[in-house]
C-alpha cells in the first residue's frame, strides 16, 4: 500500500495468503474421471456404428446416416485424446510442447466440428442422402473446425514442466483473445442463434419434433464451458473484482463446465441410439 505522503510502498506481511485448493482436487479426480468417460465413450461409440453398419436403412433425416458417422467420428477423436490428458494430469506431461500442442488442436478440432455438425444439421436437409454436395459439405466443415482450432495450439504449452495446459501465453495476448472469440461464437452464440431461429422459423421447429433436438444435447454440454471461458477472461482482465473466493470458484465452476462437456463423448451415443431406438 501507498501511505499517501511520499513514494514508498510497504508490504502487508499479516495479510492472509489465497490458498487455491483446486488444483489438488482437480489432479486427484480428473484421471479417474477421464478414464470412465473414456469407456463409456468407446461402447457408445462402438454401439452406434454397429447400428449404423446393420441398419443403415432405419436411420433417416434428420437422424442420417451421413450425420451420425460423422458425429460418431468426432466423439471417437475426443475420446482418443483422454488417455493422454489423464496420464499427463496423474504423472506428469513428459511429452513435450508440440505433442501438447497437438492435443490441444486435436481436441478443440473435435468440439468445433461436431459444433458445425450439430448447426448445419439444425437447419436443412444437406445430410439427408450422401450425395456429393453433402461430401463437399462435410470436407469443408471439417477444414473450417480444423482452421478454428489452430489458435487453440498456439495458445497452449508446457507449464512447470510437466503441465500440458491450455493457455500458456497471456490472457490480453492476440492469439488468445482470437481463440476465446472462437469459442464463445461457437459454444456460446451460435447455440443462442438457433434456438432464437428454430422459434422464428416453424420449419425447424418440425426438425426438432422429428429428432433433430437429440443433437442439441452437445451444445447443450459445452454451453457452460463458454461461459466459464468468458468468466475467466473478466477476472484475469481486472474487469471484475478480484479475490481470492472469486478465483476459486471460477477456476472450480470452469473445471466442472469442462468435465460437463466432455460427458457429450459418452452420453451423445446413447442418446443417439436412444432416439434410435424409439
Amino acid at each position: 500500500y501507498d501511505d499517501g505522503d511520499s513514494n514508498n510502498t510497504f508490504l502487508d506481511y499479516d495479510a492472509a495468503p489465497c490458498h487455491n485448493h483446486f488444483c489438488p482436487l482437480f489432479q486427484r479426480v480428473a484421471p479417474p474421471f477421464l478414464a470412465v468417460t473414456c469407456a463409456a465413450a468407446a461402447l457408445g461409440t462402438g454401439a452406434l456404428l454397429v447400428a449404423l453398419a446393420k441398419r443403415p436403412q432405419a436411420w433417416r433425416w434428420p437422424r442420417s446416416p451421413a450425420l451420425v458417422a460423422q458425429l460418431a467420428l468426432g466423439t471417437a477423436l475426443f475420446a482418443a485424446l483422454l488417455p493422454a490428458l489423464a496420464a499427463g494430469i496423474g504423472w506428469g506431461w513428459h511429452l513435450g510442447t508440440w505433442p501438447c500442442r497437438l492435443t490441444h488442436l486435436l481436441w478443440h478440432w473435435s468440439v468445433f466440428a461436431q459444433a458445425l455438425l450439430v448447426a448445419s444439421g439444425s437447419c436443412g436437409t444437406a445430410w439427408a442422402r450422401w450425395d456429393p454436395r453433402s461430401r463437399r459439405l462435410a470436407a469443408a466443415l471439417w477444414a473450417v473446425a480444423l482452421l478454428l482450432a489452430t489458435p487453440a495450439a498456439l495458445v497452449s504449452g508446457v507449464a512447470a514442466g510437466t503441465a500440458c495446459v491450455r493457455r500458456n501465453v497471456d490472457i490480453l495476448a492476440p492469439a488468445y483473445l482470437l481463440h476465446l472469440t472462437l469459442c464463445l461464437c461457437l459454444l456460446l452464440l451460435l447455440p443462442a442463434g438457433l434456438l432464437l431461429a428454430a422459434l422464428a422459423v416453424p420449419r425447424l421447429r418440425a426438425s426438432w419434433a422429428a429428432g433433430a433436438g437429440v443433437g442439441w444435447l452437445f451444445l447443450g454440454l459445452w454451453a457452460p464451458y463458454g461461459a466459464g471461458l468468458a468468466g475467466e477472461f473478466l477476472l484475469q482482465a481486472q474487469l471484475l473484482e478480484s479475490t481470492c473466493g472469486s478465483f476459486e470458484r471460477f477456476d472450480l465452476a470452469l473445471g466442472l463446465s469442462e468435465g460437463l462437456g466432455g460427458l457429450h463423448c459418452g452420453l451423445g451415443p446413447l442418446a443417439l441410439l436412444l432416439a434410435w431406438r424409439c
